[in-house]
């Protein structure tokens, strides 16, 4: 679901960041020590908090309006400049220190995380042209996206006034924070995590005996009592890789899973990508649902391609709210399986009506290493190779089913008649295909052969083949 044109913009209103990843390389411990030394260290900076849920938004394609605090410092100015491209910035004054976190990375995990700034400082008031340009922005909002983290800016008595009367006329999605105030009455949507919901309800309704108190039950207790004391429209609690839930009431709850991601994928920035989504389909007329699904696809895509991270390159919200979101990157697949040492491998198809003897021939794949990765031919591709009448499945579709499979760790769609240029790229350790290719050069075999990788032929399953099928449902369909 895109921006629809004539809206107002999304108003995010909370305390911003300054975050900061240093990226080396580890491949050895300190003699003086037993800590790694990261080698060849690179800086990337970029907004954190509301800051970045805000930069996440307008990535969507929205006009964006950030109400925050910053401090007369270093770290503020850079939070300025990082925030300008995409972002009208209202800065509320700060006093102490702009809020940095650094995060120490190698081979895409984290090995340490350091905070300075933002103990103690206060949130000053905003002068007169300031404060004017914050109830303009508020009044003419589409929607408004409370981004809480403790820190002051949701709890300024302007600011929560201003909320409290948009709420009676324009969705208000709330992201609380246990150390923040209570959202405003009203609100459409509160989107506590799974800990945060603990935090604020302890002991769910109704709490059985022995029952599990993060099972969807008391998830859905906690998120029904955080409705009625919010008086709010619905609250979802995040549940990462489970996806979301969402109450109402008492009524029963909507669960919506999350596309599978690889393991290992970094989650950080991933509530403020749930909640940008959600209040900018709020803002578009989605109703709670639609909000919900569309904020868990777009969250789970933001985690596949790298988390905050990567947001350089922003992955926006798909344009189905319920859209697959996919597993990670290809490049960060195949980055941590090597950084583990691990074998990367690679196979190819069209996959046109998925069949036994295609899961069995993926499943032997993966079974060669400890990756595997899927070069599918794309829609024009199929139909250079199969004729006008195929594929029979959508690339989107057949992507989205092979994604599904446990022996699937990533897809490569590609538009050309063979996946040299993608295996160029993935650069896989084995290129595995199912078939009668037995004593055979594999088309694939020479460029292998640039990097020292293995070509291999896999038994295939008798009697299965997508051809097979369609001269099946042709016979019965014409009979």
């Amino acid at each position: 679901m895109s921006p629809v044109a004539g809206r107002g913009p999304l108003v995010v209103i909370g305390d911003a960041l300054l975050d900061r990843d240093l990226i080396g390389r580890v491949e050895r411990l300190s003699p003086d020590a037993p800590v790694p030394v990261v080698d060849e260290v690179e800086e990337r900076l970029r907004p954190g908090g509301a800051g970045l849920a805000a930069v996440l938004a307008a990535a969507d394609g929205r006009e964006v309006v950030l109400v925050t605090a910053l401090a007369d410092d270093a770290a503020g100015d850079r939070l300025r400049g990082l925030l300008a491209a995409s972002v009208t910035v209202l800065a509320l004054p700060l006093g102490g220190q702009t809020p940095e976190k650094t995060r120490v990375r190698a081979a895409g995990q984290p090995l340490l995380r350091l905070d300075r700034g933002g103990a103690g400082g206060t949130v000053g008031e905003p002068d007169d042209d300031v404060e004017r340009a914050v109830r303009g922005a508020v009044r003419r909002a589409g929607a408004v996206l409370v981004a809480d983290y403790g820190r002051g800016v949701a709890a300024h008595p302007q600011l929560s006034e201003a909320i409290a009367a948009a709420a009676g006329r324009l969705p208000v999605v709330w992201d609380p924070h246990p150390r923040g105030p209570a959202p405003v009455r009203g609100v459409a949507l509160a989107t506590p995590n799974a800990d945060e919901a603990r935090r604020l309800v302890p002991v769910p309704p109704g709490a059985r005996p022995g029952e599990d108190p993060d099972g969807l039950r008391a998830v859905h207790a906690r998120a029904s009592a955080l409705v009625r004391t919010w008086a709010a429209g619905g609250v979802t609690v995040t549940l990462g890789p489970r996806g979301a839930l969402l109450s109402v009431g008492d009524a029963n709850p909507l669960v919506v899973p999350a596309p599978r991601v690889a393991a290992g994928a970094d989650p950080c920035g991933a509530g403020d990508r749930f909640s940008s989504a959600a209040a900018g389909l709020l803002a578009d007329g989605a109703v709670l649902s639609e909000a919900v699904g569309g904020a868990v696809a777009a969250a789970s895509a933001f985690v596949a391609a790298g988390g905050a991270g990567q947001v350089g390159a922003p992955v926006t919200l798909a344009p189905e709210s319920f859209a697959a979101a996919g597993t990670s990157s290809t490049r960060e697949v195949v980055a941590r399986t090597r950084a583990r040492g691990g074998t990367v491998v690679a196979t190819g198809g069209c996959f046109d009506l998925l069949h036994a003897g295609h899961v069995a021939t993926l499943a032997a794949a993966r079974g060669l290493g400890d990756c595997l990765v899927v070069c599918l031919n794309s829609d024009a591709s199929v139909r250079r190779l199969k004729g006008p009448d195929r594929p029979l499945v959508p690339e989107r579709d057949r992507e989205r089913v092979l994604r599904a499979l446990a022996s699937v760790d990533a897809v490569e769609v590609f538009d050309e008649d063979t996946p040299a240029a993608v295996l160029d790229r993935v650069r896989p350790d084995v290129w595995a295909k199912g078939g009668d290719y037995a004593g055979a050069t594999l088309p694939e075999t020479e460029v292998l052969a640039r990097w020292g990788g293995q070509a291999v032929v896999l038994p295939y399953l008798a009697g299965r083949s997508t051809s097979r099928l369609v001269r099946a449902v042709t016979t019965v369909g014409g009979g």
